[in-house]
């Protein structure tokens, strides 16, 4: 049983880790594109924010994982 809970825990820390990396490329990519485009301030604070939100439902659930581990540990 702690092998298969071992995997599913490396497998939700590659989803954020994935998660992460993607939220930053795509802001990346939209601030670039926004002054290409000709975008509206209001659409360049719409990334932002949802950016964020990606970023700290990341954080949640990275805390999740790390409380896990340290019950298993004591």
């Amino acid at each position: 049983m702690s092998g298969e809970h071992d995997h599913k825990l490396a497998r939700k820390g590659r989803g954020v880790s994935l998660v992460i990396a993607g939220a930053m490329l795509l802001w990346l990519a939209a601030q670039w594109l926004g002054p290409q485009l000709g975008l509206a301030g209001r659409y360049a604070l719409l990334i932002d924010f949802a950016a964020i939100g990606a970023l700290v439902w990341a954080l949640i659930v990275s805390l999740q994982l790390w409380r896990t581990r340290q019950d298993k540990k004591g």
